[in-house]
């Protein structure tokens, strides 16, 4: 069995885009952390915040690209903070909402504004074509 990859530079962009997704990622969770959040947990807070507050699971779940068995526990670990509510839809048994509670959008109003600082300085190695360009690469890559 052979070890030769048939495309050793698409093994080299992957290595480097692991790497640095990694890199990226410790540098902007590290702060989340110390305040007992993970990056999703973050991230479904912020959502909430965008979405004026509450949505349906299942939007959650689209909007973050999450599965439903992650989404899950990440609710009910901000649930089990007090960070939001879920409660189901009465339309629906079935489905379920997630509402930002009070407690959970102090935390998105105290923690945003430095998060915006790090994802900044995280990037500040890029000029503005890199950046335009990474994204783009990316969207393609996720397509």
């Amino acid at each position: 069995m052979s070890l030769v990859p048939g495309d050793p530079l698409a093994h080299r962009a992957l290595e480097s885009l692991l790497r640095a997704e990694a890199h990226v990622r410790r540098r902007l969770s590290a702060d989340l952390e110390r305040e007992g959040l993970s990056a999703t947990g973050f991230s479904v807070l912020v959502v909430l915040t965008t979405a004026g507050g509450e949505l349906e699971l299942r939007a959650l779940r689209t909007r973050l690209q999450t599965s439903k068995a992650n989404a899950t526990e990440v609710v009910t670990t901000l649930e089990a903070r007090q960070l939001v509510i879920r409660r189901r839809l009465p339309h629906d048994r079935r489905a379920a909402s997630v509402l930002l509670t009070t407690k959970g959008q102090e935390i998105v109003d105290r923690l945003f504004p430095e998060h915006t600082e790090r994802v900044a300085a995280a990037f500040s190695v890029l000029d503005e074509d890199e950046k335009r360009s990474l994204a783009e690469i990316c969207r393609k890559l996720a397509a």
